[in-house]
Parts: C-alpha cells; sequence; structure tokens
C-alpha cells in the first residue's frame, strides 16, 4: 500500500466542499469521489457546516447563501494576489534602492 500523503486544505475549501453536499442534496460519497477526498473527512466537514448554520439561526443571523460565499471567495482570493504583488513591489524597491549609486561630486 502506498504511504497516505498529508495534505491540509483552507477553511474556504472545507466549507465549500460541505455546502456541495448540503445545497445540491447529493451524498458524502459521491462528493468526496468528485474531490478526492475521504468520505470520513468530508463527513466531518459537512457536520460542522450545519453546526454554524444551526448556530447562526439561534443568534438570529442569516448565513451566506451560495452567491454571497463565491463573492466573499473571489474577493478573498483578490486580497490574497494583492497582498503578493505588494511584497513583490516592496522587494523590488529594497532591491532598486541598495543597486542606487550615490551621485559623487
Amino acid at each position: 500500500m502506498p504511504p497516505r500523503k498529508r495534505r491540509s486544505f483552507t477553511a474556504e475549501y472545507k466549507v465549500e466542499a460541505a455546502h456541495r453536499v448540503i445545497d445540491s442534496g447529493r451524498s458524502i460519497a459521491v462528493v468526496a469521489r468528485e474531490l478526492g477526498i475521504h468520505e470520513t473527512v468530508l463527513s466531518t466537514w459537512v457536520k460542522d457546516e450545519r453546526r454554524r448554520i444551526a448556530a447562526a439561526e439561534v443568534g438570529g443571523e442569516k448565513p451566506l447563501d451560495a452567491a454571497e460565499r463565491a463573492e466573499l471567495l473571489r474577493l478573498r482570493r483578490q486580497v490574497g494576489e494583492l497582498e503578493k504583488d505588494n511584497a513583490f513591489l516592496a522587494k523590488a524597491s529594497a532591491y532598486a534602492a541598495r543597486r542606487v549609486m550615490p551621485i559623487t561630486a
């Protein structure tokens, strides 16, 4: 048997995977096969998300719908890309500052 690969998943991925089951009504086994993850892992994510939804309803809050979750995910990706751009620009400007030769008269 090949060794197991240890993978970590972002919170957004877990929520989206859970909602593939919750929103579609498909079984955990089917969605787990599609995603290439173990059923028990997905089952845990679905239980956690259902608990969060129930807690939000008890607190009088409305959970995000699919469109709102998609928009939130898009904005988080956009922020991540902007952070990468800022890190690159900071590194490039530091490099450029070292390369500038002082003018001597």
